[in-house]
């Protein structure tokens, strides 16, 4: 059976998540150099890295980056931004990282983590970040605040962009805060292209829990990258900050 990760992150998926900003990746990546403490030149793997837009900052910022993604689209994206080849793009499932390791820093962005069922799988992605890391090694893992997106869902949108509508209807179900997206070509008579997205719903402690049972050590959790401290009710998303022990 095809999952959704294998299916979703095409060319529709350009479309829907244009709006995602440069400029703000920059900011961003800005926030994570001092949060990490990362040394010039250090080693950088952006895990599950997408259209490439923080591994570019990264590499702008002085790191050696690495980007790993599934999809070959976003892929194919990010080598086209990447003018002057700053950023080693590798296609890999991020449960089994064809990496010897190494790095000085993982991070894992915009709650790209979750996806699978299972929290077996979910914590073979927190080993393989834990074998990426060389030790004392730190790592970013951000992810939404389950109690934040659980009070402020939106159960359904739509807006048009570039001649398409796009719907998006949201629900919270069976641990899962799951999306499903439509889109319509204007003026077409075809139905509309459906894809799914599903990410599972983790609070702060079990998220920690699967951390340490991964061998992966929290320093800090942030509600933003404009908030230092995190606030279960308040923030809109849940940044772990740690490392990996030295042995």
């Amino acid at each position: 059976m095809t999952e959704w990760y294998e299916e979703s992150f095409g060319e529709d998926y350009l479309l829907v998540y244009k709006h995602r900003d440069v400029q703000g990746a920059y900011e961003e990546v800005h926030k994570m150099i001092n949060w990490l403490k990362l040394e010039p030149q250090a080693r950088v793997l952006d895990l599950c890295c997408g259209m490439g837009r923080h591994s570019l900052a990264l590499a702008d910022a002085g790191f050696r980056v690495t980007g790993i993604d599934l999809s070959d689209v976003l892929l194919r994206e990010a080598r086209q931004m990447d003018t002057r080849n700053r950023v080693e793009w590798v296609h890999a499932d991020m449960r089994n990282l064809p990496l010897k390791g190494g790095f000085d820093a993982v991070v894992n962005l915009f709650t790209s983590f979750g996806y699978f069922r299972e929290d077996g799988e979910q914590l073979k992605v927190l080993q393989g970040i834990r074998h990426m890391l060389k030790p004392g090694g730190s790592y970013i893992i951000d992810f939404m605040n389950t109690a934040y997106v659980t009070r402020h869902l939106v159960p359904h949108s739509k807006r048009e962009t570039e001649g398409h509508l796009i719907e998006e209807f949201r629900q919270i179900k069976d641990g899962f805060v799951q999306k499903e997206i439509h889109i319509t070509d204007s003026g077409s008579s075809q139905k509309p292209r459906i894809h799914e997205e599903r990410v599972k719903l983790y609070t702060r402690e079990q998220l920690s829990e699967l951390l340490q049972e991964a061998g992966l050590v929290v320093d800090q959790v942030h509600g933003g990258y404009d908030e230092e401290e995190y606030d279960e009710q308040d923030s809109p998303r849940m940044i772990f900050v740690g490392h990996r022990p030295v042995e």
